[in-house]
């Protein structure tokens, strides 16, 4: 395989790329669900006719999340790698749904029996199947981050739009937990006002930490597994030759299929933030710190600083990311200890280390702060003399009516609204997108909020839409 496409040739490529991406219809020749079989559905047994996609690993947990609730029928499951282990169990416990390894095949034969679709894929993936999906008339489940570029977080945002009775929903938890209505009713209290900076950590070990980050051309290929359909696997990302170090979860650490720890954990840290305190996109991000920096897989360790504009009366926001095991931000006095939260997910396979802080934040206001964790964790004032002086002024809290998949589900039934839709995570991705692009190219980038673009730097201009699709996947861009 070439080594990373040149900037000359990428710069020609994507303003190609942009060129043809233009607005027209989708898969015209597909079914979709007739209005009969949608009253059948839900007026008949009160449940979704889902369709998982991505069901090993966390996409067979999101599909077992769904399943607990009762409200769903699994009528499909679809992986690329139906045979390996993860997938067989699922399988297992599911044996009446139809089984695929593409997901446009699933549509074509089946797409008047579905619903709604779970997508648990890597991050490259989830843009191609959520555009295909709603451009049918199915309900989307994507998990976080909603898509792997800019430009794709961004279609997906105009294409929610277009099909709006689509209900569409991201997999940040915590947006249906304490932490949202925490929030939201500290917000309206005005207990939280006048935030002025904001620390995002999350300092645990990742899959690439034990690599060589001397890295001068992508692995070598290896033996595709027997039975992995690896060309959709790869979906609208340019060829690479199958190597293990891009499966299981290893995908998260390359630029070309996902969005590192940033991508990973600031969606369930800085979620409710970003939404209560209306941040939307960022005009400058620097990354500050970059351990092991190189062009193929994510730094060892980033410091990053996303820079926001006063927003009607709220002052300006300074937001700095800090991953990495020793990249360990400051903390204010009285902050205390961070107790390891048995809440918390595992990371890579292992528990988070106990002797540093947990993933969470800070928040700094005019007069208080607060500390907090990630998906669902309170926040917490601090000092506690400080907490213990505000707490009968504190606001009641309300108890959220359902988890984040009974929310989904109810909104496509059209019983609640869906939390997490893409018009609210879709600038948050876009942030993190900003993000990576600081720390892919290591530099400075000054962006325009109003017009979308990167003002400081043409080659990064170009990285917002991305690399041209394959051949093949150009439709999935056309709305």
């Amino acid at each position: 395989m070439k080594n990373a496409v040149s900037r000359r040739d990428f710069l020609k490529k994507a303003g190609l790329a942009t060129s043809g991406l233009v607005l027209g219809g989708m898969f015209p020749n597909l079914s979709a669900r007739s209005e009969s079989s949608a009253k059948q559905v839900f007026g008949t047994n009160d449940k979704v006719n889902l369709a998982c996609v991505g069901i090993s690993n966390r996409g067979g947990e999101i599909l077992r999340e769904f399943n607990k609730t009762g409200l769903a029928n699994i009528v499909a499951l679809c992986d690329v790698d139906l045979d390996s282990k993860g997938c067989r169990k699922t399988i297992a416990e599911f044996p009446k749904a139809r089984l695929f390894r593409d997901f446009r095949e699933m549509f074509d034969k089946m797409g008047g029996d579905i619903d709604a679709v779970s997508v648990g894929t890597p991050d490259h993936s989830h843009f191609p199947i959520c555009m295909m999906a709603m451009a049918l008339g199915k309900h989307v489940y994507v998990e976080k981050p909603m898509a792997r570029t800019f430009y794709e977080a961004e279609l997906m945002m105009r294409a929610a739009q277009k099909y709006a009775k689509v209900v569409t929903q991201v997999g940040n938890q915590g947006h249906s937990g304490e932490n949202y209505f925490q929030f939201k009713a500290w917000k309206e209290a005005g207990i939280i006002k006048d935030v002025t900076e904001i620390t995002a950590h999350m300092n645990g070990a990742r899959r690439w930490h034990p690599w060589n980050p001397d890295i001068k051309q992508y692995p070598p290929a290896e033996t595709i597994p027997s039975g992995m359909d690896w060309d959709t696997w790869l979906m609208t990302v340019r060829h690479h030759d199958f190597n293990s170090k891009y499966h299981n979860g290893n995908w998260r650490c390359w630029y070309d299929f996902g969005m590192g720890a940033l991508g990973d954990w600031g969606a369930h840290i800085l979620d409710t933030a970003h939404e209560f305190l209306d941040l939307g996109l960022p005009y400058e991000i620097d990354p500050i710190k970059l351990e092991g920096h190189n062009d193929y897989f994510f730094p060892m360790a980033s410091t990053i600083k996303f820079r926001f504009p006063k927003r009607g009366s709220m002052p300006p926001v300074d937001v700095t990311w800090y991953d990495g095991v020793n990249n360990i931000p400051p903390v204010p006095e009285g902050y205390g200890v961070s107790e390891l939260d048995p809440n918390i997910p595992l990371v890579a396979g292992g528990k988070i280390q106990p002797a540093k802080l947990n993933p969470g934040k800070i928040i700094y206001s005019k007069d208080l702060i607060f500390k907090g964790g990630t998906h669902s964790s309170p926040l917490h004032i601090i000092p506690e003399e400080k907490a213990k002086a505000l707490s009968s002024k504190l606001p009641e809290v309300p108890k959220s009516t359902s988890n984040h998949h009974e929310n989904f589900l109810l909104a496509c039934m059209g019983k609640e609204k869906a939390r997490s839709p893409f018009e609210i995570f879709g600038p948050l991705n876009q942030m993190f997108s900003l993000g990576v692009m600081a720390q892919r190219m290591n530099t400075k980038l000054l962006f325009d909020r109003k017009t979308k673009e990167i003002t400081n730097n043409p080659f990064a201009n170009a990285l917002l839409v991305g690399e041209p699709p394959r051949k093949g996947w150009e439709e999935f861009y056309k709305i």
